[in-house]
């Protein structure tokens, strides 16, 4: 038997009822929001992920999925999309369009992650950028779109956590002060820490393995080190999201794994995934749109949810409901009923018809596909012009006219 790749899943008609309810309500707030969607292809070059994202990030350098094309070029499955979006906004010169451009996406991602609970190596993202606009307003704006998807998924329970990481000015003298700090003490560290500390030691900071935390507590805080403008502008941040109600939990240590980032950076946890507890991470990257390429100054902030970590913490329960389960009583109500599935269907209304199957077997039938509706059609319905409907939620059962019928369907009753 061909069984599914390692890290990657089916998602059957039950599970996806609840994904398409979770990137229903992410749409109804991005459009609250003026957000518009974009859609990037799942192969992008290999560069853009290594300039963008980093090459000393775990996913550039241990996680991607690459190949070589048959002309000789490196393309890679897209681990992340802001970088993609970014050069779709550079190559499509939508930075002269006028103001802030709000785009999202929901869609796959790869990469070649250890398995985890919530974690696969084809995983689904729904995410937002925001790109024109350095004001922490906006930053604030963006964490509140991502506490609206979540609340309006049913998530609840979950705790937003914010930092910030500076910028070019006040980062490089504390990336040297922490590199004189792990210099003592990097040899107790786990080995890709002690890979960091010398190539790239911010991301000791995002280390998860739990005997080095408190090494990593006791490393200097960014928060001490940040410029007269940083500083400011996470206080500005902070205001904002109190003035909205937004609850929040200023974390230092809090870098996230890419190196785009600047200035705010939010993650947004939950204690009913475990240890690897992260629902969504986002932040600043004001130098992004430079760094791979633009000649326009391009300042943005953006935030990605783990879809499949948050359906995991939503309700589970049902399918979609069928709206009518059609019951023909031989050939020519199964001819009738053709016809009427066609024009309820058109109205809007979800049909299916039991063809071929008797009375009692498509009762039975209708009531496992949680219908709320059976309607029988035999010779003396169709010749009456009136149908046999059945409420199978109460188990009332009436004669109701086409009229009547298309009303009561329509007002989902």
């Amino acid at each position: 038997m061909i069984r599914a790749v390692k890290g990657t899943r089916d998602l059957l008609p039950l599970d996806t009822a609840v994904w398409n309810r979770v990137d229903q309500f992410a749409r109804e707030v991005f459009r609250a929001y003026n957000y518009h969607e974009i859609r990037t292809p799942i192969l992008e070059e290999t560069q853009l992920f290594a300039r963008g994202v980093g090459q000393e990030t775990d996913i550039v350098s241990k996680e991607m999925y690459t190949f070589v094309d048959r002309d000789g070029s490196s393309l890679t499955l897209r681990p992340e999309n802001t970088a993609s979006v970014i050069r779709a906004y550079i190559e499509h010169r939508l930075d002269q369009r006028p103001g802030v451009q709000k785009l999202y996406y929901i869609g796959p991602m790869f990469r070649r992650e250890r398995q985890q609970k919530g974690r696969y190596r084809q995983f689904f993202q729904i995410g937002a950028e925001a790109i024109g606009s350095e004001s922490p307003f906006v930053d604030a704006e963006v964490i509140e779109l991502v506490v609206e998807i979540l609340l309006r998924a049913g998530l609840s329970g979950f705790e937003l956590l914010i930092n910030s990481v500076g910028c070019s000015d006040c980062r490089p003298a504390f990336i040297a002060k922490l590199r004189e700090a792990l210099k003592p003490v990097s040899a107790q560290l786990c080995s890709d820490c002690q890979r960091r500390a010398e190539t790239n030691p911010l991301r000791v900071l995002d280390c998860k393995v739990p005997e080095d935390q408190p090494i990593i507590d006791k490393l200097p805080s960014i928060l001490d080190n940040l410029c007269e403008v940083c500083g400011p502008h996470l206080a500005a941040v902070q205001s904002y999201l109190r003035d909205r109600g937004i609850a929040y939990e200023v974390k230092p240590r809090l870098v996230r794994g890419l190196d785009y980032y600047m200035r705010t950076t939010f993650a947004v946890v939950h204690s009913n995934l475990g240890a690897q507890n992260s629902v969504l991470g986002g932040g600043r990257y004001d130098g992004l749109a430079e760094s791979l390429g633009s000649n326009v100054h391009s300042p943005g902030i953006g935030f990605s949810i783990g879809e499949d970590r948050l359906v995991m913490t939503v309700d589970q329960t049902g399918g979609e409901p069928l709206d009518v389960f059609m019951a023909p009583l031989g050939e020519a109500a199964l001819l009738h009923a053709g016809g009427l599935a066609r024009d309820l269907r058109r109205a809007g209304a979800s049909v299916e018809v039991a063809a071929g199957a008797k009375l009692k077997r498509a009762m039975e039938l209708a009531n496992k596909s949680c219908a709320r509706y059976a309607l029988i059609l035999g010779d003396d319905e169709i010749a009456a012009g009136q149908y046999s409907l059945k409420d199978m939620r109460s188990g009332d059962q009436q004669r109701v006219s086409r009229e009547e019928l298309f009303q009561r369907i329509g007002n989902r009753n």
